[in-house]
């Protein structure tokens, strides 16, 4: 359990003080943050900046953050929420069948949830808010932050100035942190914002400015005073800009000849990391942080973001392999990361200083290990294929649909661009997120019919004709006798941002793709469009071929297997494409298996084949083709 801030709070203004607030209420959010800026004598540039770094001033239908916070000032109320960990399921985190499934592990007890996931009841107690209305009035949360950064000021003893830079240890403070990393970055982060200045519609609409403020003077004695904990030590794989620390997962003998929970390897020596996978916690930090730390518990990854302040735990070096993706192919020549949160239920949004942080995070570990910064390589774990075509329908949905790709690769400096005319051969999915707010269920646990509020998306549903009433393209591995669904854990039926395909019919607002081995068409409107074009090099089946089958993962041929180590069949999944149909090649795949089944680094076998294969866009997952069966073309 963190220990709790160490920094006494005054006591609560009186109501009499507040009176007065609601008796006009703002009329826009922007109207919002210079009412409560005022009322509470923090600078509206403060207030602006603390805002964009939670939440980029949405309000996100009232709908909770991936760590429970809500509204535009991410107040949190965890404390009303629960879920379990993702990697409870039908996945095997390893995706190694040549290792039995571990015994599944008991789960720990709840934690008691720290201060900075229930900041709502200060806010409450300050303002005289109830919950509900700080949870579902964007006036009224403005106002709960407002008070709050006032609160955090006078326990530093720090004054209520105009001046930004004064406040410079309350904007800390309000990241919720307990390491001087975190609450460093986050309030350089706001700071930065506020210096820079910035502007945006909001995903309801609302139009929300903060002007530049040039030459800002941070004054960074305020944060001295937080007493806060020094985190960072040497060795530790995390770019000097974030706030990094060292929390290692189990690595433990077992009886049985068994261990766990990762391997043991020389990476970028043994094998190269060719991709970068994001997944989200279906938990909260330090649980899960918990399940990592037990040799019992069946996956393990590299890294966690918290979610309030973008803080990061390093848990296994990246020389090493986690079991992580279900996809031991995958696993081998992979870093995995997990995110503080939730797909959906308690959770349809994730914070800005945890994109932030993240981030920069990837695009660090993309520079040294070689990682090209696309979606072809920077994956999500519902992008990675099953194995088998028995391990399919098991594999996981996250971060899900309420992920912001777009922005995400913004910040890491590698923003998603079109390439080519309208009539390209082939196409990036890449709807406007603020407005693209397509219809899911399954947000409410409680309730698991119920459609989800409208929120924003960066991804589309893909139906059988061209037209809004048709029905969904059909995914025979994830339901092999049902139809697709509209559930916010489905992703049957849909393409994501910044993933790459090749068209195959145009009709007026309408295009289609292949996908899964069908035409699969979406509203592409040229006022608002949904995909931008994106020439580049596609596979088809070789001429004489009438279908190609597709795999899960590049393994050697049995030749290349040496003396003690044993044949990895390689085995197509369900899926097949055929003539006339095209894929958009990712690039080569390595032909390799990591045979590691034992504790001891030294039995551990990079088996390297002779067939050539190539990654491709297939449908939401990426899968392999052997180079035999296609020709690679231009889409023109």
């Amino acid at each position: 359990m963190r220990r709790l801030l160490a920094i006494s709070l005054v006591a609560v203004l009186p109501l009499s003080n507040i009176s007065a607030a609601h008796a006009q209420e703002p009329a826009g959010r922007q109207e919002a943050f210079a009412s409560a800026a005022a009322e509470f004598k923090v600078p509206q540039s403060v207030l602006l900046g603390v805002s964009y770094l939670e939440s980029r001033w949405d309000a996100h239908a009232g709908q909770p953050s991936s760590d429970a916070g809500f509204g535009p000032m991410h107040l949190t109320d965890a404390a009303a929420y629960t879920s379990a960990n993702h990697h409870d399921g039908e996945e095997d985190a390893r995706g190694d069948d040549s290792r039995p499934l571990p015994a599944p592990a008991e789960r720990p007890a709840p934690a008691d949830l720290p201060a900075s996931l229930r900041t709502m009841e200060r806010a409450a107690a300050l303002t005289g808010e109830s919950h509900e209305r700080l949870r579902t009035d964007d006036a009224a949360n403005i106002r709960g932050g407002a008070a709050l950064l006032a609160d955090y000021q006078k326990a530093l003893g720090a004054p209520l100035s105009d001046d930004p830079g004064q406040w410079y240890g309350a904007v800390a403070r309000y990241s919720g942190a307990e390491e001087a990393g975190a609450a460093k970055f986050f309030a350089d982060e706001v700071f930065s914002v506020i210096e820079e200045g910035a502007e945006r519609t909001t995903g309801d609409g609302e139009k929300v400015a903060l002007k530049a403020v040039p030459g800002l003077e941070k004054i960074e004695k305020w944060l001295e005073k937080l007493g806060l904990r020094g985190t960072r030590p040497d060795g530790v794989e995390c770019p000097a800009s974030i706030s990094c620390e060292w929390i290692p997962a189990a690595y433990q003998e077992l009886p049985d000849d068994d261990y766990g929970h990762y391997d043991l390897a020389n990476r970028p020596v043994s094998q190269k990391v060719d991709y970068i996978i994001i997944h989200d916690m279906e938990g909260y930090f330090l649980p899960s942080i918990r399940l990592n730390q037990d040799p019992n518990y069946g996956a393990s990854w590299h890294y966690s973001v918290r979610s309030t302040d973008g803080h990061i735990a390093q848990h296994i070096k990246t020389k090493d392999v986690g079991w992580q993706a279900g996809n031991w192919y995958i696993n081998a020549k992979s870093v995995g990361i997990e995110h503080e949160g939730f797909l959906a239920e308690g959770g349809t949004w994730y914070t800005e200083a945890m994109y932030r942080s993240s981030a920069r995070l990837v695009r660090y570990l993309a520079l040294k290990h070689g990682v090209p910064l696309d979606r072809a390589h920077i994956l999500g774990h519902d992008n990675v294929p099953g194995t088998l075509p028995t391990t399919v329908r098991g594999m996981h949905e996250d971060p899900g649909p309420f992920w912001d790709w777009a922005h995400y690769f913004q910040l890491m400096g590698a923003p998603l661009h079109g390439i080519g005319g309208p009539r390209s051969g082939s196409v990036m999915i890449k709807p406007d997120f603020a407005t693209n707010k397509p219809y899911f269920y399954g947000c409410d646990r409680k309730n698991p019919e119920a459609a989800c509020p409208p929120l924003p998306s960066g991804t589309v549903w893909l139906r059988t004709e061209p037209r809004d009433d048709a029905p969904l393209v059909k995914d025979i591995g994830k339901h092999p006798t049902g139809e697709s669904l509209y559930s916010v854990y489905d992703h049957s039926a849909r393409a994501s941002t910044g993933q790459r395909f090749a068209v195959a019919d145009r009709q007026g607002d309408w295009t289609a793709i292949w996908y899964l081995g069908q035409k699969s068409w979406f509203h592409n409107p040229a006022a608002a469009p949904t995909a931008v074009p994106s020439m580049g090099l596609v596979v088809t089946p070789k001429p004489g071929k009438a279908t190609v089958p597709v795999y899960g993962r590049a393994y050697p041929e049995q030749e290349a297997y040496p003396e003690g180590v044993p044949y990895q069949a390689v085995t197509p999944l369900q899926y097949t494409f055929s003539a006339g149909e095209k894929y958009t090649l990712a690039g080569p795949a390595a032909t390799e298996y990591y045979r590691a089944v034992t504790f001891d680094l030294a039995d551990h076998t990079v088996v390297r084949g002779k067939t050539r294969y190539l990654q491709i866009q297939f449908g939401h997952r990426v899968m392999f083709v052997k180079a035999d069966d296609v020709r690679v073309t231009f889409s023109g």
